[in-house]
């Protein structure tokens, strides 16, 4: 009678188990993008590169991470952030070379984060062109005689992370 009780226990669980994956599964496709809140009041939605950028001292590699955000507090402000391990030489701007699915090169000013390790652009105009998007290419000087740095993103499920970012936001998408 006991052996029952808990195979019926087991065989429950299981049941719940795999009703569980299913409603995770059931929601939107985010693709590789991971939506999350930031210390700040922000919502956020982030992605790692597809390609890797070697570290200064040439021992590792590591992936840029593209984050979108948005602030939820009084008018909805969006921005976009580009954190590296390795920090860029310039102070407060940086010229951002841009290509959106293979499409001609564009510059944008970008300004220099804490220790010249993130990069942000604010407003909502470079999200609006990235929702529609499925790759986007970003490039950039570390320093006058440092060499160039490259960032590939594959935007998979870009639309579907927007989506939920504004939604938490309270606001329309970009």
């Amino acid at each position: 009678m006991t052996v029952v009780f808990k195979l019926r226990g087991v065989v429950v669980a299981a049941v719940l188990l795999l009703a569980a994956v299913h409603v995770v599964q059931a929601g939107p496709d985010l693709g590789n993008w991971r939506v999350g809140a930031a210390g700040d009041g922000q919502v956020t939605a982030s992605l790692y590169a597809t390609n890797k950028l070697i570290t200064g001292n040439g021992a590792l590699g590591y992936s840029p991470v593209l984050t979108l955000a948005c602030r939820s507090d009084g008018e909805p402000r969006w921005s976009e952030w580009l954190q590296l391990n390795d920090a860029v030489s310039a102070s407060r701007k940086i010229t951002m070379s841009v290509m959106v699915d293979g499409s001609s090169k564009f510059d944008e000013s970008w300004s220099v984060g804490p220790r010249g390790k993130l990069l942000v652009r604010e407003g909502d105009d470079g999200i609006k062109r990235l929702v529609s998007a499925s790759r986007l290419l970003l490039s950039w000087r570390f320093g006058l005689l440092s060499g160039r740095g490259e960032a590939d993103f594959d935007l998979a499920g870009l639309p579907e992370a927007v989506g939920q970012i504004a939604a938490s936001c309270n606001t329309d998408p970009p």
